[in-house]
């Protein structure tokens, strides 16, 4: 459902203005209402509540007694808050996500199929020539989705 990159602003109450290209797509599926959290403290991650929901399910399947369940839900469950876009679409950064995150002033805004990835402009920019994809990485994807549609 999303894809691309916005650049974007937090401005000084710590709300971000969610860009339109994925504004439209929201307002097709009538989403309002959002679960902001991270699973690093190093990103804000925007989940439509509808897709998180679906997520909430994935884990309880897996059971909450599982450890990594347990590790990601409290993670979670920290930097989480659910939030109501206003009627300028936007939406509040949890205070303790944007200072660990340092999202403050220049953000990306990054579409990840189901949710949206909020990143500090300047780290993203830093970090992204080790992220690039190699022969090895593209060979790794290519396996993957191979097992996947074996099954």
């Amino acid at each position: 459902m999303f894809r691309g990159n916005h650049p974007a602003k937090v401005d000084e109450k710590g709300r971000l203005k969610l860009p339109a290209a994925f504004k439209q797509l929201l307002d097709t599926a009538n989403v309002s209402q959002f679960y902001i959290t991270s699973s690093t403290g190093e990103r804000a991650e925007i989940w439509p509540l509808p897709e998180w929901e679906k997520r909430e399910v994935e884990m309880a399947e897996l059971g909450t007694m599982d450890e990594d369940v347990s590790a990601y839900l409290d993670v979670t469950s920290y930097y989480g808050h659910q939030v109501e876009a206003d009627n300028q679409a936007r939406v509040l950064l949890p205070q303790i996500l944007r200072g660990e995150a340092k999202l403050d002033a220049e953000v990306m805004v990054i579409g990840k199929l189901t949710h949206l990835e909020v990143l500090n402009r300047e780290m993203v920019e830093r970090d992204l020539p080790e992220k690039k994809m190699t022969g090895e990485k593209s060979q790794r994807l290519a396996d993957k989705l191979k097992r996947r549609n074996d099954r």
